[in-house]
């Protein structure tokens, strides 16, 4: 597969796994200085990572968000239990891989991951509003 083709099945997958109307807003968003950092993701991160056969969809997304609160990045957390619940991943799987973080990662980046994703997931409906 030629990079071109990469990067056209990377942002089919990007669809497909995050939401096509995020993609249309990223498309809508993009401009000359962002251009280049958002072709790399598509190329790479969904053209070649995303579509390796090695692991489901639902696994990476599981991943994604524990590392993502490793790094104490709450706005793509907030994408990636969006991709998760997209993925198939249940509102207890979410909890599981978030509470496991609470040892490796820390109290504090737990409570900010949890609150991040109970509002994705009261906004999806999956969760009672309070």
């Amino acid at each position: 597969m030629d990079i071109e083709d990469q990067r056209k099945n990377g942002r089919a997958i990007l669809g497909e796994v995050i939401g096509k109307a995020y993609l249309e807003r990223r498309d809508a968003s993009t401009n000359d200085f962002n251009r280049p950092l958002r072709q790399f993701s598509e190329t790479y991160a969904f053209g070649d990572i995303w579509a390796r056969p090695g692991l489901e969809r639902k696994t990476r997304s599981m991943l994604c968000m524990a590392m993502l609160t490793a790094l104490g990045k709450p706005e793509e957390l907030k994408l990636h239990v969006n991709s998760a619940i997209n993925n198939g991943c249940t509102v207890s799987e979410i909890q599981e891989v978030l509470y496991q973080t609470v040892a490796y990662c820390g109290i504090p980046a737990a409570i900010e991951a949890f609150k991040v994703a109970e509002a994705v997931l009261t906004e999806r409906g999956l969760l009672p509003k309070a």
